[in-house]
């Protein structure tokens, strides 16, 4: 493994600066402006589209004035045949719109974050050590959601939820720059892992919060974060029978973030996946030989 690389003055004084920030102040303002009713919502909504380039051709509902908050035009539903879900045996499909951030295999439990820094499966799933151990010598897919991207995030496979754990923290930016910058910038942050019994082994998916994510949320739990807690909460679901197909919804961010996907060492990216690669919810991103779906 290569060395971190040695921070400049600037990039280490940004990094000073945006510690001192008030993350979850910031993050708790952002949560009530985009829930806000009123004549400001739409001109707002509109220049976010005109800066960011949002592509609203695909926006089950293109009119912006359907939109009553901010959130609901974030977290807008994609028309029907927008994200067609390649079905092919065998295969996982991407979870998210985004841009591969890194992808690789999984060494020692170390995961490459970027620029010489990693970070360890355990650190990210919250000090998990048998969770993590179920990813040893596996896979790892790092996806960043840009603001302009579509921000729901739907399940690679068929699959049986087990677990998901909370995990309070900071909440930096997770832009390019930052991932580039900050040592343990994703077990630092504010984190939702949810853990998944598959026909591909264990899949883990980890949505990652950031300055302004002011809302994570699953569909069998409803808001997660916020309020941000002070400890590790571990929910278990192993004795339930909460099944989610392929493609569908899991989650979503209210406001953009990063997904850390985890799979087991049967499984392989595609050459295509790799650092800067954009990628579309729906489709394949891995090929896996079958096993047993995990207890």
């Amino acid at each position: 493994m290569s060395e971190p690389v040695e921070l400049t003055k600037t990039e280490t004084a940004k990094i000073l600066l945006f510690g001192a920030l008030p993350h979850h102040l910031i993050s708790r303002v952002v949560y009530y402006i985009t829930r806000l009713r009123g004549p400001m919502v739409h001109p707002m909504i509109n220049y976010y589209i005109k800066k960011f380039d949002v592509d609203m051709t695909e926006a089950a509902y293109e009119n912006t004035g359907v939109y009553a908050t901010f959130n609901e035009f974030f977290t807008r539903p994609l028309k029907q045949k927008a994200r067609p879900v390649d079905q092919t045996k065998n295969t996982l499909s991407c979870p998210a719109d985004g841009t591969i951030s890194e992808a690789g295999s999984i060494q020692q439990r170390q995961i490459f974050q970027a620029k010489g820094h990693f970070y360890t499966t355990t650190e990210l799933l919250g000090g998990d050590t048998s969770m993590s151990a179920l990813f040893e010598n596996g896979r790892f897919a790092t996806i960043y959601l840009a603001p302009k991207n579509y921000h729901r995030v739907h399940m690679p496979t068929h699959g049986l939820l087990k677990k998901m754990i909370h995990v309070p923290g900071r909440l930096f930016s997770v832009a390019p720059w930052t991932v580039g910058t900050i040592p343990g910038l994703f077990t630092g942050n504010e984190r939702v892992a949810c853990l998944f019994a598959t026909e591909a082994g264990p899949i883990a998916m980890v949505l990652v919060g950031a300055i302004n994510v002011a809302a994570i949320e699953t569909v069998w739990a409803g808001l997660v974060t916020p309020p941000k807690g002070k400890k590790i909460s571990d929910f278990d679901y192993s004795h339930t029978r909460k099944i989610y197909a392929r493609g569908d919804e899991m989650g979503r961010f209210n406001m953009g973030s990063t997904v850390i996907l985890l799979a087991a060492k049967n499984v392989e990216w595609l050459e295509k996946i790799r650092a800067g690669q954009a990628v579309k919810m729906g489709e394949i991103i891995a090929k896996f030989r079958p096993r047993k779906k995990s207890g």
